[in-house]
């Protein structure tokens, strides 16, 4: 079988091709090759081996970057590249490494907001008052969901590795309103992630800040009942920042033992995503003492 990374090697040398002028015009090659990328990454979801996505996917994103700088505003290919950038980081980065992390998710961010640009300049809006940013907020609408998720999604992680940015946490409220206009215009996107955002987000925040355990509950909860099971994501996020947070060891592992029984790919294109999820709950299932190391 063709590995990711073999194609995207012979991808790569089809696109010198194309830009030698087989095709009639520059924006109808980059078409041509989107829809292809496309097809890609929807394949990627489905693969349960993480190891042929981990090596495809450098050169996946360094495709998506030359196509953007082809085609700097075409909104599909903002919305792949904000999508590809976030993915991987999540997936596959160390957490450990912040200047790797700011990097990826700080170009998955910028990809985002660009994505965005039928409904005005996010960043220029984010310059502004609060006021201007929901203003903006306010011209999105469902359609713009996968956008507007995409780049809040990746904004949140940016924040969460750039916590001692001042930058960061200036525009902690502006976020916050972004999660908030993404409840209101599809909470039950993809599973329910937009509670899982939220509800991530408040458990991790310090009490100080603004964190609401309580509240964060609330939303996972919403977040596990539209998941119905399928998208074993949400509960490795629910044991690692909600169970952990209260210290219920025995909701902790419960959780994640239900992540290792529950079938794979019951949903196709999730497969990729919950086969990481197990391999996370494995994880966090070893370093339980450490988690709960104050129990009596």
């Amino acid at each position: 079988m063709l590995s990711l990374y073999r194609f995207f090697r012979i991808f790569g040398l089809s696109l010198l091709v194309l830009a030698a002028g087989c095709l009639p015009s520059r924006q109808a090659r980059v078409a041509a090759v989107a829809f292809t990328a496309e097809d890609v990454a929807k394949a990627a979801a489905k693969q349960s081996d993480p190891t042929v996505v981990r090596s495809g996917t450098p050169a996946y994103l360094m495709l998506i970057d030359g196509l953007i700088e082809i085609s700097p505003d075409d909104s599909r290919l903002l919305l792949a590249g904000c999508q590809g950038y976030g993915t991987y980081a999540s997936l596959f980065l160390d957490e450990a490494d912040q200047a790797k992390a700011t990097a990826l998710y700080g170009r998955a961010r910028a990809y985002g907001f660009r994505s965005l640009s039928a409904r005005g300049d996010m960043r220029q809006a984010l310059s502004g008052s609060l006021k201007e940013f929901a203003a903006f907020l306010r011209r999105c609408r469902k359609e713009d969901v996968p956008a507007l998720f995409c780049a809040t999604s990746s904004w949140a992680r940016w924040t969460a590795v750039n916590l001692d940015n001042l930058e960061a946490v200036s525009e902690l409220p502006f976020l916050e309103a972004a999660m908030e206009r993404l409840l209101e215009l599809d909470d039950s996107y993809s599973y329910g992630s937009p509670h899982l955002l939220v509800g991530t987000y408040l458990a991790a925040k310090p009490a100080i800040l603004g964190g609401d355990i309580a509240k964060a509950k609330d939303h996972f909860d919403r977040a596990l009942a539209l998941a119905d099971g399928k998208f074993l994501p949400a509960k490795v996020l629910y044991a690692k920042y909600y169970a952990r947070r209260i210290q219920d060891r025995g909701l902790f592992v419960q959780t994640l033992e239900e992540v290792l029984r529950a079938p794979a790919d019951s949903v196709p294109e999730l497969t990729l995503s919950n086969v990481m999820a197990k391999e996370q709950a494995r994880e966090l299932l070893e370093n339980a003492d450490e988690y709960f190391s104050n129990e009596p």
